[in-house]
């Protein structure tokens, strides 16, 4: 069966869509923390603040839910598992672990989960990994080191370390069930219906988990300051259910159709390094020299995993991919 390269005119432009899909969703997923830290600063619980956007998103996306009901009865199990995984674990585990360990360590250990899916695509879907997306992961897994200086942090425990691993091992299920079905033809799920349907069950979840009836709703109707400057909480809010979930979610889930759970991992990694960048800029956080420097290795390293990405033909929904040799990897790169 033929092999899609990325050398051909549709190739170049299928990946570049997927590049840019990856990209935005990087930056939305990375406008989280900047908002949701003035909510937590002016009172709210971080998980409550995790309920409000997951349980927003849902809200808002109730009507593609609606329209793609069939999904439930076609495919309950794929709904169930990104709903349990790619939202709900991600941010139980996630806000768990940084209760225990420094922020900085949390988040290294969750995103080595671009190393993960490189594991679970190589030995488990038995699918060839490029050189380069290996040492793309590499690079980024050492750049991320920097940004969030984990050297400042190493009295941990644990079972804060079993939380963060736990968090990177859910988003594993995130990259890997996105791409679920791209090779179904007419038969793929409709990737906005999946996402719908995995916010409804993340809230159903995270109802559990953060008890929102007991949440300070006052605070909502307030404002909250951001380096000096009052903003509406709820316009903070707005931005973190719109932007930072149902574009990010979208757009991510969109992006990994297009490259590749391994690909799309790697370029996720620059969430870290726009989350920094926007503390820095908007709350007037301190960016070191070896923030700065991890940054740029962070960006070497989606680079070249980039350049392995295994582009599908531009003119094909994005839904529906041609086969399972359509998302291998591209003929530039040497399998390993």
């Amino acid at each position: 069966m033929p092999v899609h390269t990325s050398q051909g005119s549709q190739g170049n432009h299928g990946r570049g869509v997927g590049l840019g899909l990856a990209l935005v969703s990087a930056v939305a997923f990375g406008g989280s923390g900047v908002a949701a830290k003035p909510l937590i600063e002016a009172g709210l619980d971080p998980l409550h603040v995790v309920w409000l956007r997951v349980a927003g998103a849902a809200l808002v996306m109730l009507p593609l839910a609606v329209r793609h009901r069939a999904l439930v009865k076609r495919r309950p199990a794929l709904l169930a598992g990104f709903g349990l995984l790619g939202v709900a674990g991600v941010q139980a585990c996630y806000f768990a672990a940084i209760s225990r360990v420094p922020v900085g360590v949390a988040l290294l250990v969750e995103y080595l989960a671009p190393a993960l899916v490189l594991g679970w695509v190589r030995f488990v879907q038995r699918r060839p990994v490029t050189r380069a997306a290996a040492l793309g992961v590499v690079l980024a897994a050492g750049g991320l080191a920097c940004v969030v200086e984990v050297w400042s942090g190493l009295g941990f425990d644990a079972l804060g370390l079993l939380l963060a691993l736990g968090a990177a091992c859910c988003q594993v299920g995130y990259f890997v069930l996105s791409d679920q079905g791209s090779d179904a033809g007419d038969e793929a799920p409709d990737p906005l219906g999946v996402i719908a349907y995995g916010l409804l069950v993340g809230t159903l979840v995270l109802t559990a988990v953060a008890r929102p009836w007991t949440m300070r709703w006052s605070v909502l109707g307030g404002s909250a300051d951001m380096d000096g400057t009052s903003v509406p909480a709820s316009l903070l809010l707005g931005w973190i259910v719109l932007v930072a979930t149902v574009v990010a979610y979208a757009t991510g889930v969109l992006s990994v159709r297009r490259l590749s759970p391994q690909v799309a991992g790697v370029v996720a990694c620059l969430e870290a390094v726009i989350a920094t960048v926007l503390a820095w800029v908007l709350l007037g956080e301190h960016l070191s020299a070896p923030q700065i420097a991890g940054g740029a290795v962070v960006l070497l390293g989606a680079f070249i995993a980039q350049s392995s990405a295994p582009a599908k033909p531009s003119q094909e929904p994005v839904a529906r991919g041609t086969s399972e040799t359509g998302r291998e990897l591209s003929a530039n790169g040497t399998a390993v």
